[in-house]
């Protein structure tokens, strides 16, 4: 068997997907999203452990939550995440909602039509919240040129329709890799602006604080930022009460310097706007280890 043949359970876990997918898509969009939400916190969270790591971080994060609080995140953001995932699945029809009722605000907002016009690289420092697609779908829809780097999917016979489905939303999309890597590097170097995640562990990088906590975080945003002159701003496409509409919100741009530095100012200020919409980051993620 090749490296790429997708195992049993593999194939079986994304027929099972794909038939969810299927069924949902016969509902209207209004109805579909917030159906596929219920399902990911009803059903999909407890067989696949979700609840009980939920728990774990906010343990950490957050021991000052009440149990019904606790619970209530713990149906929550689940939710979010088959929302998330109903969303990028819904091609057409999510990128127009977007670009038809989301909202784009925020004190770097300026910043960015001045990159723009100047067609200076940007570096867009996102993390899993909300439903980080939103930004891309938005910033597109502006003219603006908007890229991101990805990691494929575990399961390839998952990632055979997940980046198509990623890729209809906005391009170009680079994969993590040598080849990738270089596409990317060239792409910025040309003006372009590229999408960066910075909020999960990776055990190579550098020990910082988020949520009072040592965990480990990239310094790749802040570094192509620095060798490559371009802007570093937070972006975040924040779900509004409806569950449906989404207002994205630019930060402040930070200002270079320690790459350190730069990360920390990052994590920072995405935990004030976590401890703002507690639902909306993907507490299933191992942050802290």
């Amino acid at each position: 068997m090749s490296d790429t043949t997708p195992s049993l359970i593999d194939r079986l876990t994304n027929g099972v997907f794909l038939g969810l997918m299927g069924l949902a898509r016969l509902l209207p969009y209004e109805r579909r999203i917030p159906a596929i939400g219920w399902f990911f916190s009803r059903v999909i969270a407890p067989v696949a452990g979700w609840r009980q790591r939920i728990r774990d971080n906010l343990a950490m994060a957050r021991p000052d939550l009440d149990r019904a609080e606790v619970e209530a995140l713990v149906r929550a953001v689940p939710d979010n995440a088959g929302r998330s995932l109903a969303e990028i699945y819904s091609g057409d029809e999510f990128t127009a909602r977007i670009r038809e009722r989301g909202v784009i605000e925020g004190p770097g907002l300026v910043a960015l039509e001045q990159a723009f016009e100047s067609q200076r690289p940007v570096i867009l420092a996102c993390a899993h919240f909300g439903n980080y697609d939103a930004m891309r779908a938005m910033l597109v829809a502006r003219g603006w040129p908007v890229g991101a780097l990805y990691r494929p999917m575990n399961n390839e016979a998952f990632n055979r329709h997940y980046v198509p489905a990623i890729t209809a939303i906005a391009e170009p999309l680079f994969p993590r890799g040598r080849a990738g890597l270089a596409a990317m590097i060239r792409f910025l170097k040309g003006g372009g602006w590229l999408a960066l995640g910075f909020d999960q562990y990776d055990r190579h990088a550098t020990e910082l604080r988020f949520f009072d906590l040592p965990t480990r975080t990239v310094l790749t945003p802040a570094d192509l930022a620095l060798r490559h002159d371009a802007l570093l701003v937070p972006i975040n496409g924040i779900r509004q009460p409806n569950g449906l509409d989404f207002r994205i919100h630019i930060g402040d741009p930070v200002e270079h310097g320690e790459p350190r530095d730069m990360m920390q100012a990052l994590n920072d200020g995405l935990e004030m706007l976590i401890r703002r919409h507690m639902e909306q980051w993907f507490w299933i993620h191992r942050r802290w280890k």
